[in-house]
């Protein structure tokens, strides 16, 4: 078993030219990308600075695995981020970067984009050592010094004179002082303990007024069992017990705010090219019965396992989490953020066990269908990845750990763009996403999935200087742009590894004008800031952010007459959502995917007092649609058959197209069905109109 979090120190300055008692202007806690970015710009705008790193590799995620970027616009990148990105571009230019493929044999297929764009000259997907190599030419070419191993002491180890920080301490007695400080830790440690509020968890809908957050067990579709998977150790017989890795837990109310947090797991890089592939081996411990779920899954014929084994250059993959069971270990690291530094390693080679056992087991166990396991054993681990470290990453993916909780919070209102964003120092895009959070047995006694949320915001939106900062009465010169003040869902947009090197980018800004204005991080001229941030290349703002246009989506709540929305629809089937075209009516819309038709329908009931109604249906049409969408009307004469064209724009109001008027006494409803169609089904809502 390997300790990540327990390996030889190694610094890139040598540690006897660093004096623990010499000052320096700015103190970044945390080697992540986005410490790296602070401390360039820090350098840059002529401070001195210093990278105080609990790891031993440069980078976190970005050089820890993570090489199929999460990068949404790339437009809206900029700065010290898109540089990095450059620079990765320059690397993949030299003739050895390409050892165990061709350029051409590899193509350029990217998330959403293309992975080489020559125009531009940025590289958006990458090997983990080519990434290592940029953050390293970064601290070198700029003298920062990196103190490397060096483990913030939790307890005792910042030492404050009222609303400032004096210094840090770590574990082995090394003191930094400083005037701004940096946690660009992905856990918060160093925010933790200079006593700045923060929580961990998934707030409530109504805490913040948003939609998304919370408990999701009837939004959770996203890698989700696609068909019935008996969840007890003996099949059918409660009794026998729960397999491995399910909670025997209420999983709660939708919408309720707990404490547990989205999946972790480490992106591996594997490959498939003979000459550089390390077999998957037994793990020590190695129980195949922790992935009896996944057996009888794999068993009902699902064949997802190798979608998300995404291509990075020379044969190798960013491999992330696919499906019901996958890489994420659901449920185990809820108490990683507050833990201790002992109890964050077990949870670390607790995951590591799970995953190469995982891996082992499909690669290698009898019971796995011939085509997957014969696929599974053709990877292996990377041999020239990680080989300090037995060619495993040397970083977690730590999703979500402790998030600030300051004067001014990220919501989904922001991003969507219902609330205005003030002191823009950058941007994101992607997908409001959280990864699942538990596994438990539902009403059917079927084993589910709960807290998988994949929503667009809308299109790419603002982030506020105002979120990097800690309220002014609990610390004046911190700055926090990895664990920022932010709800849950808004979260699981913003923590992309771009953004991150944004923020960090525009907190370094923040702090070095505090020191020039003698001011706090909170009272810098805003002028000021944002000037920089341009002069810099930060993008603060696009045409079509969210905050620039009109919100056209319908609210339900606003609608004449009684509707229905989509989330109040009864469901047959996994059905997908989204909100990419508009206009829909509240959140978004669902569709089938364009498969499994037949096995996936929706029913809209409502209890309408006697009287005739206009029946209307909202969708959002496009070119993919099916024109022959079955609808069945239920009302006091019988029912009504009848098909409706998604193809072709609703009549209108919005996104409604009228399906005729009825008699309904009582019980009343409207079913939709995907049989026999010959496109995408679109359910978003229907409404009943008196008349």
């Amino acid at each position: 078993m390997t300790f990540l979090l327990l390996i030889a120190a190694v610094s890139s300055t040598p540690l006897s030219s660093i004096e623990p008692s010499e000052p320096f202007d700015v103190v970044v806690y945390g080697g992540t990308s986005a410490g790296i970015a602070a401390a360039v710009q820090a350098d840059r705008m002529g401070k001195s600075v210093v990278v105080v790193s609990p790891d031993v590799h440069l980078g976190g995620l970005s050089s820890g695995g993570l090489g199929w970027t999460d990068s949404g616009r790339k437009d809206g990148i900029g700065g010290l981020s898109r540089e990095f990105y450059h620079r990765v571009w320059q690397k993949y230019q030299e003739p050895d970067a390409w050892r165990w493929q061709s350029r051409d044999d590899y193509g350029n297929k990217g998330q959403g984009t293309p992975a080489i764009d020559g125009e531009n000259r940025t590289m958006w997907i990458f090997e983990p050592h080519i990434a290592e190599a940029v953050f390293e030419d970064l601290v070198a070419e700029h003298e920062i010094p990196v103190v490397r191993d060096a483990w913030l002491d939790r307890d005792g180890g910042v030492e404050k004179d009222g609303n400032r920080i004096l210094s840090i301490t770590t574990l082995d007695g090394r003191t930094f002082h400083g005037t701004m400080f940096i946690d660009a830790s992905y856990e918060g440690d160093l925010m933790a303990a200079a006593g700045v509020s923060y929580t961990v968890g998934r707030e409530s809908n109504a805490q913040y007024g948003e939609t998304l957050n919370g408990v999701q067990k009837k939004r959770a579709v996203s890698h989700q069992f696609d068909f019935p998977v008996d969840p007890y150790v003996v099949p059918g017989d409660p009794s026998s017990g729960l397999l491995p890795l399910i909670h025997d837990e209420d999983p709660g109310t939708d919408g309720e705010g707990d404490h547990r947090l989205q999946a972790y797991c480490f992106r591996m890089c594997l490959t498939d090219h003979p000459e550089n592939r390390v077999p998957f081996e037994k793990p020590e411990g190695y129980d195949p019965n922790q992935y009896e779920l996944l057996r009888r899954y794999l068993q009902g014929g699902f064949k997802g396992v190798f979608n998300k084994f995404d291509p990075i250059p020379n044969h190798k993959t960013d491999t992330n989490n696919h499906g019901a069971f996958s890489t994420d270990n659901i449920g185990m690291n809820y108490d990683y953020p507050e833990a201790s530094y002992e109890r964050r390693r077990e949870i670390i080679a607790e995951h590591e066990q799970y995953q190469k056992g995982l891996m082992y087991f499909l690669a290698n166990d009898p019971d796995i269908p011939d085509d997957i396991r014969s696929k599974a054993a053709s990877y292996g681990l990377s041999r020239d990845e990680f080989t300090d470290n037995g060619h495993w990453p040397h970083q977690i993916y730590v999703r979500e750990a402790r998030r600030m909780v300051s004067d001014f919070v990220m919501t989904e209102r922001h991003l969507r763009g219902i609330d205005a964003t003030p002191d823009s120092v950058g941007m994101g895009s992607y997908n409001m996403d959280s990864h699942n959070v538990q596994r438990y047995v539902d009403e059917n006694g079927h084993a589910r999935n709960e807290g998988d949320i994949q929503i667009s915001p809308g299109g790419p939106y603002q982030i506020s200087y105002r979120a990097l900062v800690p309220k002014e009465t609990e610390c004046a010169n911190l700055v926090v742009p990895v664990c920022l003040s932010s709800s849950h869902i808004a979260y699981g947009s913003i923590r992309m590894e771009p953004v991150f090197m944004i923020l960090g980018q525009s907190a370094a800004t923040g702090a070095v004008l505090a020191i020039d204005h003698e001011t706090s991080v909170q009272d810098i001229p805003t002028e000021a800031l944002l000037n920089r941030l341009v002069e810099d290349g930060q993008v603060l703002d696009l045409p079509d952010s969210t905050s620039n246009r009109p919100n056209v989506s319908f609210e339900s709540s606003e609608l004449d007459g009684i509707v229905i929305d989509d989330e109040q629809a009864e469901l047959v089937g996994n059905w997908g959502i989204s909100s990419v075209v508009r206009p829909f009516v509240d959140l978004g819309y669902r569709h089938d995917g364009n498969e499994q038709k037949g096995d996936k329908a929706a029913t809209y009931r409502a209890t309408l007092e006697p009287g005739s109604y206009e029946v209307r249906l909202a969708y959002a049409p496009t070119s993919n649609r099916a024109t022959n969408v079955p609808i069945v009307i239920h009302h006091a004469n019988g029912h009504t058959a009848l098909t409706i064209n998604q193809r072709q724009s609703p009549s209108g109001p919005g996104p409604f197209q009228s399906l005729g008027i009825f008699r309904f006494d009582g019980e009343s409803s409207v079913e939709i069905r995907t049989e026999g169609t010959n496109g995408h089904v679109i359910l978003d809502a229907v409404q009943f109109l008196p008349k």
